[in-house]
């Protein structure tokens, strides 16, 4: 089992990216300059780049869900993750690993749910079914729940056109199970600058932020999500890990860079030491 002395640790449950700018290497780039171990159940590998993506190919659900349980018998997880899931079966096999192994709202170990229902270009990465088993298997089991606002439209059926919207978003996605949402507010261009809402069913609140002007925006999502998730397996509040995620996402974009002929990634490189001289 881990060491006492050892750093936390935080396991992602996603896709891999050959472009290494979103998914499970984004996760993970996002772990280690948190300070957070980073533990892997990979879900399906993605033939991309930024030019968009090519090809896939998925897990099959009983070796995810034995990635999951092998780390959760060996290490002790602070915090775990969601990224894109690809099937109904694969999801259908994370809900029950993270039960044998104490991940979930009620359970030791907080789950962040990050739907990755959409693409960074708005489509559905779902049939009917796998969204179905997203709403009924994972959203009750989130301790936290981040969707954009593409994948609001895809859980609710709401098209947010204004900052208004969502907090209704926040409403309907609660009634869902997660025990806390947050809804990025990064796609919507209309409003000036870049505001989150906070919801835990209760009371409303809002993590604003610059909105940088760079088309340089791949992996912002998931590096919010893993950086809230960090500041999870490191003992953080909801309430201070979801800032710190702000934090972190608006300096990444602020530092992202071109990489390939289209979108770039946001940067986690603004974490490092500099080198000594």
């Amino acid at each position: 089992m881990t060491d006492a002395s050892a750093p936390p640790a935080a396991l992602t449950i996603a896709g891999s990216d050959s472009g290494g700018a979103a998914g499970l290497q984004a996760d993970l780039r996002t772990f280690l300059t948190c300070g957070v171990h980073g533990l892997v159940a990979v879900t399906a590998v993605t033939v991309q780049n930024t030019l968009g993506v090519h090809g896939r190919s998925d897990v099959p659900p009983d070796v995810v869900a034995g990635q999951i349980e092998a780390v959760a018998a060996d290490m002790r997880i602070g915090a775990a993750k969601t990224g894109m899931l690809a099937s109904a079966e694969i999801i259908e096999a994370v809900a029950v690993a993270c039960d044998k192994a104490d991940i979930g709202r009620d359970a030791r170990v907080p789950f962040v749910v990050d739907p990755v229902a959409a693409s960074m270009h708005g489509h559905p990465l779902f049939d009917d079914a796998g969204l179905a088993a997203l709403r009924d298997r994972l959203l009750p089991r989130a301790t936290v729940l981040t969707p954009n606002l593409d994948e609001v439209r895809l859980l609710t059926g709401i098209e947010v056109t204004g900052r208004e919207q969502m907090y209704d978003a926040a409403v309907a996605l609660h009634r869902l199970g997660p025990r806390y949402v947050l809804v990025k507010g990064g796609h919507l261009v209309s409003d000036a600058d870049c505001v989150d809402i906070c919801y835990d069913g209760a009371e409303f609140t809002e993590l604003p932020g610059p909105r940088h002007a760079t088309p340089h925006t791949h992996g912002a999502g998931d590096a919010m999500a893993s950086a809230l998730t960090a500041g999870l397996a490191r003992g953080m509040s909801f309430q201070r890990a979801a800032r710190f995620g702000k934090w972190f996402v608006t300096n990444a974009v602020a530092h992202s860079y071109p990489m390939g002929a289209k979108v770039g990634p946001v940067s986690a490189f603004w974490r490092l030491a500099p080198e000594e001289s």
